[in-house]
């Protein structure tokens, strides 16, 4: 069974840094093109960042520069470091394999994990 937990989140101050983590089991993540993605309260899910199998990465184009989505291959985790946080940050993040958003609906997402950023 194909399983991504997220962790790492938590309550910053706006500027400043988390490191989000997300650990695979029954699936290879450097096999894989892996990706984040976030949900605000009342909004729909976004993608955010995404790592290829061979290991290119591509951001959403507002995030590019604060978003750096990176993984360790021995421990099969992929990580989400976010810098300068602001408060439209705020909101769920999730990994799991590259979809596209009409796939969402279809999507068994994790419990993500939650981040929120005080102004």
């Amino acid at each position: 069974q194909v399983q991504f937990v997220e962790s790492g989140g938590g309550l910053v101050q706006a500027g400043g840094s988390l490191r989000l983590s997300c650990a695979a089991s029954g699936s290879t993540v450097s096999n894989n093109d892996m990706a984040w993605y976030r949900q605000a309260l009342g909004k729909q899910r976004e993608w955010v960042a995404r790592i290829m199998s061979d290991g290119i990465t591509t951001y959403a184009r507002s995030l590019k520069n604060r978003f750096t989505i990176s993984r360790d291959n021995d421990k099969n985790t992929v990580y989400l470091q976010i810098n300068s946080l602001k408060p439209e940050d705020t909101a769920t993040y999730y990994c799991h394999r590259m979809f596209r958003s009409s796939q969402f609906p279809y999507v068994s997402w994790g419990q993500g994990t939650q981040v929120t950023v005080s102004s």
